[in-house]
């Protein structure tokens, strides 16, 4: 549905679509910097984004690959939220509270959320038991890229 898997309904005709293959691994980057204002909060995903490309001059990092990502037609990708990926893992991944199985195909990785802890650090998800932890951002994490509907 609109360029990938729908994991999240809002109530009120809206929700997220996460892109139906993972994009790439990379960095979080911008180590010893903190972006600042990021959130983990559902639908903040976007705007945390936004921040992080806007106040991080590297190129290669997650944040960055989504914002730049065009598929099935679409241009406004971004990196989840810490909540928003959580839902991913929950709905569409090894989570599979749906029970519809692992239908994103998600690999037994760290995946990277937006949401920044520190200038160090920022949340990420383990795949294969769903824990979420802070990791450090200089690690190099799964990316998969989502947009709202």
């Amino acid at each position: 549905h609109q360029g990938g898997i729908v994991f999240y309904y809002d109530g009120n005709g809206g929700g997220l679509i996460a892109a139906p293959s993972d994009q790439s691994s990379a960095t979080w980057g911008c180590t010893g910097q903190s972006i600042g204002g990021t959130s983990s909060a559902v639908g903040t995903g976007a705007a945390n984004t936004t921040a992080i490309v806007s106040g991080c001059s590297e190129t290669a990092i997650a944040a960055k690959i989504c914002a730049d990502l065009t598929l099935g037609g679409y241009t406004d990708w971004f990196l989840p939220s810490k909540d928003e990926l959580n839902l991913m893992y929950d709905n569409i991944g090894p989570g599979d509270e749906l029970g519809l199985g692992n239908v994103g195909d998600f690999d037994d990785d760290y995946y990277w959320s937006s949401t920044e802890t520190s200038g160090n650090g920022a949340w990420g998800q383990l795949f294969g038991n769903s824990g979420q932890s802070i990791v450090s951002k200089n690690v190099t994490g799964v990316v998969r890229a989502v947009r709202a509907f």
